[in-house]
């Protein structure tokens, strides 16, 4: 039996790959359970240092199964409040892992995939990669985080445009507005993604952590705020092993050798 989600592990790279290309790597609930477990497992590896989310197939992830929603429709609402929040917190816990978080979009994008896709702290994509809401057209709403991520990347203006009209944008469109941050040929994406992954691997992961934080949290605290807890990371990081080689190598001109994630 294929599984729908394959895990690996390699040089701190943990690499999350979504398996159904078959069906469009769509969330039902055997893809949305499998998933789940995954996000768990890589949480809780202390020996991972990035993560990368990639797919094989044609498409990324077209979002949720909707033949599922056909089949279920005398009980849809039901289905989606019982389907839902385990998916939701899956991705909240993927989305704020303080370790940086790649993902590479093989393709088009629409639905949950959108919120799956950008929940990453870096987005690639290959010039076949296409985002549609696709929502509306049905009489649905955003879920899977979509709406947050894609409003924090391209403002609330253009991100209902988006939601509201399903008309789809092609990469290099996504580029322009800053959906995605990389668009790679399609037959150069998966070696960009893990050289990536693996330079990200490599770095200070204590320090990328606090970056990742301190970045991901400015919208909601005050100025004040934010400062403190500048003030609270640097004292931090400055007394963590990585700091000392850190400062060693570029005093020596040399690459640095940053040791294990911290505990």
């Amino acid at each position: 039996m294929t599984l729908p989600i394959l895990l690996e592990h390699r040089d701190g790279v943990a690499f999350i790959t979504l398996n159904r290309p078959e069906r469009a790597n769509v969330l039902d609930f055997e893809m949305g359970d499998a998933l789940i477990a995954t996000i768990d497992a890589v949480a809780g590896d202390a020996g991972v240092r990035a993560v990368l989310l990639q797919a094989r197939g044609r498409q990324f992830c077209a979002g949720g199964d909707i033949g599922g929603f056909v089949h279920a429709r005398d009980r849809l609402a039901d289905m989606l409040d019982e389907h839902i929040p385990p998916l939701h917190r899956a991705i909240h816990k993927l989305a704020t892992l303080p370790v940086p978080v790649v993902s590479a979009l093989n393709g088009p994008i629409g639905g949950g995939g959108i919120g799956l896709a950008l929940c990453a702290d870096i987005v690639l994509a290959a010039e076949s990669m296409k985002l549609r809401g696709g929502y509306s057209a049905i009489g649905l709403t955003p879920d899977v985080g979509g709406s947050w991520f894609l409003a924090r990347r391209v403002g609330a203006a253009r991100a209902k445009e988006i939601f509201f009209t399903n008309e789809p944008l092609s990469a290099r469109e996504c580029l322009q507005l800053g959906v995605v941050s990389q668009v790679h040929p399609d037959a150069e994406l998966e070696a960009k993604a893990h050289a990536l992954a693996a330079s990200l691997a490599r770095g200070a992961t204590g320090s990328l952590g606090r970056i990742k934080d301190l970045v991901d949290g400015a919208g909601q605290r005050s100025l004040e705020a934010q400062l403190a807890l500048e003030h609270r990371y640097m004292v931090e990081s400055g007394g963590t092993a990585d700091a000392a080689e850190g400062v060693a190598a570029f005093i020596e001109k040399r690459a640095p050798v940053f040791g294990p994630k911290p505990a």
